[in-house]
């Protein structure tokens, strides 16, 4: 194997896990209904986006394909990070509206363990991280840097 040969088969796997990751949490949002709303059709678009910038830049790994690749994570990540925040909240409103005195602890106990599953936007986090991995330092992104193009 020459070198740099290996990096590139393991950027092909991470975007493969990205590929796979955006059309699985696609496929679970939509199963979900997860579209009541301009909030939860965001991370549907999100999903899209990463999709087919993924396939841009899989087809033609350039230092434009990798920066909207890189966009795309970056609104995966800021996007779970909003619906960690959604989620919580409605819980913790579902709660208090039941029991206007649980508070503190018991609080957040109940919202994390609510309906709305608190915690799932964090995949969407987690791919968002997993995508900024595979983009970081990427050839194509140095190659222009390194010709003076830049």
């Amino acid at each position: 194997m020459r070198a740099g040969e290996g990096e590139g088969v393991l950027r092909r796997l991470l975007l493969a896990l990205v590929m796979v990751g955006a059309l699985g949490l696609g496929a679970e949002l939509f199963l979900l209904e997860h579209f009541e709303s301009a909030w939860q059709w965001t991370p549907l678009a999100v999903l899209a986006f990463i999709f087919a910038a993924g396939l841009a830049m899989g087809l033609r790994p350039t230092c434009a394909t990798v920066r909207l690749f890189q966009l795309g994570m970056g609104l995966a990540v800021a996007a779970g990070l909003v619906g960690l925040y959604l989620h919580y909240r409605g819980n913790a409103e579902f709660e208090l509206e039941s029991d206007a005195t649980v508070k503190g602890v018991a609080l957040v106990w109940a919202a994390l363990r609510g309906a709305t599953p608190a915690l799932a936007p964090g995949a969407m986090v987690q791919l968002g991280l997993l995508g900024l991995i595979l983009a970081h330092r990427h050839p194509a992104v140095g190659a222009r840097n390194n010709s003076g193009d830049s």
